[in-house]
């Protein structure tokens, strides 16, 4: 469970080192990895303060809208986590699709790794408090989830080379990862406003568009080049 949780942010930590020079970004992954170690443990070993989190800080009416929506911390962690991960894979989306504002980009140089870490920081925090959450529900020892979160920590950072390297040599599954990170943010907005979503529909549904993409890459594969005949003058 904690190795397909930490997929959306193999994902995005991906994605995000792209924007560093070459010779830093199995750094800035291997750092990401290591931040969203270091916080998972350390929210399980505050599990108390974190169920705390869940009591309303203040609420919200508004006649005939909303009546007595109480707003914890946890909603105000998940609405700005997830209203973040919108921004980011909106932003990158739309500079992937304008060729002028990328070749600029490149242009100015690569960003620096403190700033492409300090976003890592942010969205550690956002799905380590998720997982976590996910965790306590199933599990009541706090040693098995921190040997949970360890070993899929370890698995992630292996394979997390070979993941960033076939995103970022296939621009359709980049594409398609970057709307995968907004649909989780949209339901880490839904979730902050106290609207359940199953995560099982939603694994499903991009496990299968990964699915279809993957059967589109080798049909594409298989398809004969297009030859252009000679054209002939009198």
């Amino acid at each position: 469970m904690e190795i397909v949780l930490g997929i959306d942010n193999i994902i995005f930590i991906s994605i995000t080192v792209n924007r560093l020079a070459p010779g830093e970004q199995a750094k800035g992954r291997t750092i990401g990895l290591l931040l969203a170690l270091l916080f998972r443990v350390a929210l399980l070993t505050s599990i108390s303060w974190l169920v705390g989190l869940r009591e309303p800080l203040f609420t919200i009416s508004l006649p005939g809208v909303i009546d007595h929506f109480g707003v914890s911390g946890r909603d105000l962690i998940l609405m700005a986590g997830g209203l973040f991960l919108i921004y980011k894979s909106t932003t990158e989306i739309h500079s992937k699709l304008q060729g002028e504002e990328e070749e600029e980009h490149a242009s100015k140089g690569h960003a620096s790794l403190p700033s492409i870490i300090l976003q890592i920081i942010v969205i550690d925090i956002v799905f380590s408090f998720d997982s976590i959450l996910t965790a306590v529900g199933l599990v009541d020892n706090v040693l098995v989830m921190i040997a949970a979160v360890i070993c899929a920590m370890i698995i992630m950072i292996a394979f997390s080379g070979t993941v960033a390297d076939f995103v970022n040599r296939n621009p359709t599954i980049k594409m398609l990862a970057l709307s995968f990170l907004i649909m989780i943010g949209f339901m880490l907005v839904m979730e902050a406003s106290h609207k359940e979503v199953e995560k099982g529909y939603l694994y499903f549904a991009m496990a299968f568009a990964l699915v279809v993409e993957l059967l589109n890459m080798r049909l594409r594969k298989k398809s004969k080049p297009v030859a252009l005949r000679d054209s002939q003058y009198d």
